[in-house]
């Protein structure tokens, strides 16, 4: 029985013991990994300090190089004399011990003056300055460049005792007016800007200028030597050059019995509380980042539901990978019918399918449209087109990766009804202006016509009268014939000039001489010129080509401005009236022809200058206020500008720009 007990116990005590052992050897590595990760942690905190200490030497070495570079620009202010400059210079030389030598160079790069240091002897005395010409002309065309200091990559200069030092450039250019006249040169000693570090730095470290390779430039501080070896670099970035900034320091080995020590009570003490609230911190994260993803998610599907911008998004092989409902809307169909679709969408209308095609393989080439969008046609489900707005965008995923193209599309029908109601209106409002000026005309027009009327009359009942008597001759009755059809012809060219302007529809533009526009204007100009005491001046540049307009609305603007001009010289005071029509090219662009027309009035008040262009706005009792604000539309519409100024001598000038088209 004991025998058959001691068979059973000894696979479990072998059980035991190998659990035992696993528990044991999982503790042991627990230990072993705790002892390393405290040493490892230790040697973190080293190395950290270090890369520290390097980080603060190169913004040291920043700082005073920046300094420097301040106290060189201080050089050039207010144009010192050589002799003033060269003492400057030589206090400076004398703060600054990294500086080696100062030069004041003309922009050929030649030494117009120069200072060394008092603390050695002359640096170039062994092979001369200039076999480092090339070293000065790279920093210096670096610093033309970019317009600022730039600096050398080092190089080594042999001295005459046998050594040498590594050393670098730093142009400066002197500027005036943004042209270079000339550069001041400093040559700095790394070995020097190493030893200003200070003996804190270095008293247990070793600081060095390396080249990407490893080379050592400089050298200051000699390191105690030791079991384990820490090393931290650092780039100096200077412009035009870039040093390598190395520090060695030599430590021992971190010591075992009080890492061991603290990794146990750390790890007895702390490790199953802090698992614990671990988790639960970790949980509860966990559930908020799992919430607010849900109500990110609700937040942006409500917000997507609500837009009446129609949104679709596609990968980069253009196929769709989203809509939103308001663009299921637009083109009425449903999301499941969308999705996918790459090659032909069903809602591109058949006539157009080639073309969107074409530019649906360009934009999906990579090229950017245009950030302000373009205008297309769609087709709705049940074949109905609409123009819409389309806005494009490349879609960056989170990594900053394009994955696709994200669409925004507006549906413009009512912005195009809007429109052309706007656009029925201003032309209703420009007839409008257009009858009332000729309303204005009529008194002018009685004046006018009484006059040939007057002498028909006359002609008339003397005709009468040389039939009544019956002494009359043949020639006599056809000279007053011939007088009453003279003033006939010269009523009908006042009343077609009218006729003409008011019954013209055509809204075509087209070539058209500047003379004929004025020759339109002329009989209704003279009209009120005549009843004014305004005498009309025409200017015509010579070799002018034609000009594209829509004749009828040009020809409504020179009315309107020759009237204002003539209108503003009716005052008692002004005797002389001269309204002057002048057309000449644009002096800045052969593009554009200028007409200007010129009063000389009394000028517009600055208070009323403001307001000349607003619509309503009129200093006239009888006025409406809509002639400058139709005029300045209808120039702007043909792509022109419409301003005033004072006139040369007295009075207003008003230009209008039209754009030029072929010879006449």
């Amino acid at each position: 029985m004991f025998e058959l007990l001691g068979e059973r116990w000894r696979p479990q005590h072998w059980r035991r013991r190998l659990l035992w052992s696993a528990l044991t050897a999982l503790v042991l590595a627990l230990l072993v990994t705790l002892v390393w990760l405290a040493g490892r942690y230790e040697a973190s905190q080293v190395q950290s300090r270090l890369e520290r200490d390097a980080a603060d030497a190169v913004g040291d070495i920043r700082s005073r190089l920046t300094r420097n570079l301040q106290s060189l620009q201080a050089l050039q202010f207010g144009e010192p004399g050589p002799a003033r400059w060269l003492q400057e210079a030589t206090v400076l030389m004398r703060e600054r011990r990294e500086l080696l030598r100062i030069e004041w160079r003309d922009d050929r790069f030649n030494i117009l003056n120069q200072a060394g240091t008092p603390y050695r002897p002359p640096v170039f005395e062994r092979l001369g300055r200039d076999s480092v010409q090339s070293e000065v002309a790279q920093a210096c065309n670096a610093a033309r460049r970019i317009s600022g200091p730039a600096y050398s990559t080092s190089y080594f200069v042999p001295m005459t005792d046998g050594l040498g030092l590594e050393v670098m450039e730093l142009c400066l250019p002197l500027a005036s007016a943004g042209v270079v006249m000339g550069y001041l040169v400093a040559t700095y000693s790394l070995q020097d800007v190493l030893d200003d570090l200070g003996p804190q730095l270095t008293r247990s470290q070793e600081v060095s200028f390396t080249e990407g390779d490893g080379t050592r430039l400089a050298i200051r501080g000699n390191a105690r030597r030791g079991s384990r070896v820490f090393s931290a670099q650092h780039l100096l970035d200077l412009p035009g050059t870039t040093l390598v900034l190395r520090i060695d320091s030599w430590r021992g080995a971190p010591d075992l019995f009080p890492n061991v020590l603290t990794a146990l009570v750390t790890a007895m003490s702390i490790a199953l509380v802090a698992i614990l609230l671990l988790l639960g911190k970790d949980m509860r994260r966990r559930l908020k980042a799992e919430r607010d993803l849900a109500d990110a998610l609700a937040f942006r599907k409500a917000m997507e539901d609500s837009l009446v911008t129609g949104l679709r998004a596609r990968d980069l092989q253009g196929r769709i990978t989203y809509v939103n409902p308001a663009f299921c809307q637009m083109v009425g169909f449903s999301a499941e019918e969308l999705m996918g679709q790459s090659m032909h969408a069903p809602y591109w209308p058949p006539e157009f399918a080639d073309e969107y095609r074409k530019r649906q393989a360009i934009r999906l080439a990579g090229n950017v449209p245009p950030r302000e969008g373009y205008e297309s046609v769609f087709m709705h489900k049940d074949g109905t087109r609409f123009p819409v707005l389309i806005i494009e965008a490349p879609l960056i995923n989170a990594q900053g990766v394009q994955t696709g193209w994200m669409s925004a599309f507006l549906d413009i029908r009512e912005q195009r009804r809007v429109e052309e109601l706007s656009r029925a209106s201003q032309e209703r409002l420009q007839a409008t202006a257009r009858l009332a000026m000729v309303g204005e005309m009529a008194s002018l027009l009685s004046h006018e016509l009484n006059q040939p009327l007057a002498a028909i009359a006359s002609y008339a009942t003397g005709t009468q009268n040389l039939l009544n008597q019956g002494a009359h001759s043949p020639a006599d009755i056809r000279l007053a014939m011939h007088r009453i059809a003279e003033q006939a012809e010269r009523a009908g060219k006042v009343i077609k000039s009218v006729h003409d302007f008011v019954r013209r529809r055509d809204q075509a533009r087209e070539a058209i001489a500047p003379r004929l526009l004025l020759d339109a204007i002329l009989p209704l100009v003279n009209l009120q010129a005549r009843k004014l005491g305004v005498q009309v001046q025409i200017r015509l540049a010579p070799d002018l080509p034609t000009v594209l307009c829509d004749r009828t609305m040009v020809e409504q603007v020179l009315l309107n401005l020759a009237r204002n001009g003539m209108q503003a010289m009716d005052q008692p005071e002004i005797r002389r009236r001269v309204l002057t029509l002048e057309v000449q090219r644009a002096p800045a662009d052969a593009r554009w022809i200028v007409f200007s027309v010129a009063d000389i009035g009394p000028g517009i008040a600055p208070e009323v200058a403001q307001q000349l262009f607003t619509p309503f706005f009129t200093t006239k009792a009888e006025g409406m206020g809509l002639g400058l604000s139709l005029c300045r539309t209808v120039i702007e519409q043909h792509g022109g500008t419409l301003a005033f100024d004072s006139n040369a001598s007295q009075g207003t000038v008003f230009r209008f720009t039209l754009p030029a088209g072929p010879a006449a």
